[in-house]
């Protein structure tokens, strides 16, 4: 039987508020990471092509990523903690956003940002009230690449592709907000417009 502070934890993921252009679903976690484990598939849907009112297709690059919830209940002193979420996102990004050597710093502060972790720290401010952190030990990596594609291979001639991979300590089993700010940083990845704003082509198309 699960415990129940991981019951918690995985239905606390579902009361999460994501926009609409992201869809989330449940995938086959990781073994033999935790004792107990649990992920989520996380994808931009490309708009209605049929919608003259949405953005085209290929105004961005595809995107998606995967979130683990890792649980041991009896602690483990590189988590700090008994709850560890580990974050992929891999998205297709234009070529003059790949070629900025701003770009990793970039990506990761969207990451940091979102989990309200300050620039050049590993862990969120204290919350309201609470002595401890909401995010602790937030780790990661950033990769840009660029493939070049030759002969007889579908596809644009070059792709330019984004990778994030991070993880980090929640100090409590309410994960909601961790899944909101993994849905920002994958829409930031995928060139979506901010939440509440129409894009360009959408207000010329009114």
């Amino acid at each position: 039987m699960e415990p129940t502070d991981f019951t918690e934890a995985v239905a606390s993921l579902h009361t999460a508020v994501v926009r609409p252009e992201i869809e989330v679903g449940s995938i086959r976690p990781p073994q033999r990471l935790a004792p107990y484990s649990y992920a989520l598939g996380v994808e931009v849907t490309p708009p209605d092509i049929n919608d003259p009112t949405m953005v085209p297709a290929d105004s961005a690059g595809s995107a998606f990523g995967r979130l683990v919830l890792l649980y041991d209940p009896a602690g483990h002193e590189a988590w700090n903690g008994t709850f560890r979420l580990v974050a992929f996102v891999q998205a297709e990004v234009e070529a003059d956003l790949a070629e900025d050597p701003l770009l990793p710093e970039v990506a990761w502060e969207w990451l940091s940002e979102a989990l309200g972790v300050p620039k050049g720290s590993t862990e969120s401010l204290p919350t309201l009230g609470s002595d401890v952190p909401a995010v602790l030990a937030l780790g990661g990596t950033v990769t840009a690449t660029t493939s070049v594609r030759y002969g007889d291979i579908a596809g644009p001639p070059r792709a330019h592709q984004l990778e994030l991979r991070a993880s980090w300590t929640s100090s409590s089993s309410s994960l909601a907000g961790h899944l909101e700010a993994f849905c920002e940083v994958l829409a930031s990845a995928a060139g979506l417009p901010p939440a509440g704003v129409a894009s360009l082509h959408r207000l010329t198309s009114q």
